[in-house]
């Protein structure tokens, strides 16, 4: 009996320093992300269940992509969340030498690393720290209007001569108001950059001297490339897309209806181009276009964001927990679903797949990003003063006020001078 009593007694305390241990390391923590409203209440969600399931609260910061600034603002005066929605482009604004955010691999106790490649790993360090973890790996591919193609007896392409042929049969079948592909604003820079990428096998910006990477007669033959896209049709003139009004590609009627009947966006969009077309028509997701004189498939893949900790949280252990948790763990993952595309943990992916949780259009058009062939993108490609440079004097050269040689060397003076501060 006594014996009996003694182990009771000693799991009794047991259970007492167990529980205490818990409360002890039970922890308040802050999330904040951006998004839209599905994302919004999956991730409350998924906080919810992983809070639960570790012994802390997590209160959520969301808002619109719009006030997404409100996260830099934080990190600026020092008073951002433990856990952080991150996006990629930002590294270099604020984690310059590597020392911006909390080193995950200091962490690997408690996160599962191993279910990210060492490439995915690579892809959010700097310096050798690990800043974030990949939420998902995001990249351009080309969608095409399978309706409209069939419509004018034409195959889909398959590389840039088939696109201009198509061009010009779509329009001799179906009206010079058909364009096979879309191609303004930020798409028209990204293509510039896809055509002299797949040419000279460079990144815009050289890793090794933070500097463009192209020279000017490389850049401006990818200028000139899309002036002969607009010329022959393959894309609406700046002129004539500007003149319609800025409504967002899949709100334009021409889209809806097939008028354009292509665009290079990011594979994860997929949906929000596909769903307002009208009925009958059909979007397919579609491999990089290239040439004979490719030497890569000059792919634009990066992380579409990352989850990071803040490197002044007083709890890294359970913020890192909880990171877990949302990626890695079953709890988490079946809550955020696909909210932030199709995800980069081979945890998540295995266990969204197998529940039929992933839509095999999204599926494909993933598995082409990450099957494709290119260098490294540099974050820097992102920095606010590289795109508005690159668009601004793209838009110059569309509307036939500079010329591509003008152009190239407008842009790479611009951009080599707006990141001078990254030089080593």
């Amino acid at each position: 009996m006594t014996s009996l009593r003694s182990g009771v007694g000693a799991l009794l305390t047991a259970t007492a320093l167990a529980t205490s241990v818990s409360a002890a390391q039970s922890a308040d923590l802050r999330m904040s992300w951006w998004g839209g409203d599905s994302r919004h209440q999956a991730t409350q969600e998924a906080l919810k269940v992983c809070g639960e399931k570790h012994g802390h609260t997590i209160k959520p910061e969301f808002t619109g992509w719009s006030g997404h600034l409100e996260v830099t603002t934080q990190i600026a005066g020092g008073t951002e969340a433990d856990i952080m929605q991150i996006n990629w482009p930002w590294l270099p604004l604020f984690s310059a030498n590597g020392e911006g955010f909390a080193d995950l691999s200091g962490l690997s106790n408690v996160i599962e690393l191993d279910n990210w490649t060492d490439a995915q790993l690579a892809s959010t360090s700097v310096n050798g720290h690990l800043n974030g973890l990949p939420v998902s790996t995001t990249g351009r591919v080309f969608f095409f209007n399978k309706t409209t193609f069939d419509k004018a007896g034409v195959e889909i392409p398959v590389t840039w001569d088939d696109l201009f042929t198509a061009a010009q049969q779509i329009r001799e079948k179906l009206g010079e108001d058909y364009y096979p592909l879309n191609a303004i604003q930020e798409t028209a820079a990204l293509l510039v950059s896809l055509r002299v990428t797949q040419q000279t096998g460079k990144d815009l910006i050289d890793p090794e001297t933070m500097t463009v990477a192209w020279t000017p007669e490389e850049l401006a033959k990818g200028i000139e490339f899309y002036g002969k896209m607009m010329e022959s049709g393959v894309t609406m003139t700046q002129k004539k897309a500007n003149a319609a009004g800025n409504a967002e590609l899949y709100e334009k009627p021409e889209w809806t209806d097939g008028r354009i009947a292509g665009s290079y966006e990011w594979d994860s969009t997929y949906f929000k181009y596909s769903d307002p077309l009208e009925v009958g028509q059909h979007l397919v997701p579609t491999e990089i276009l290239t040439g004979e004189d490719a030497v890569t498939e000059g792919i634009y893949r990066k992380p579409s964001m990352m989850f990071s900790i803040s490197k002044r949280s007083e709890n890294p252990e359970a913020a890192a927990q909880i990171l877990n948790c949302l990626l890695n763990e079953p709890e988490g993952i079946e809550a955020l679903g696909t909210t932030r595309g199709l995800p980069a943990s081979k945890a998540a992916a295995d266990q969204l797949k197998e529940a039929g949780s992933i839509k095999p259009e999204l599926a494909q058009a993933n598995a082409i990003i990450m099957a494709a062939s290119g260098p490294t993108v540099s974050p820097l490609n992102e920095h606010p003063d590289v795109r508005t440079i690159f668009l601004d004097t793209l838009e110059v050269y569309a509307y036939g006020q500079i010329d591509a040689a003008t152009a190239a060397e407008e842009i790479i003076a611009g951009i080599n001078e707006a990141i001078e501060e990254y030089k080593p």
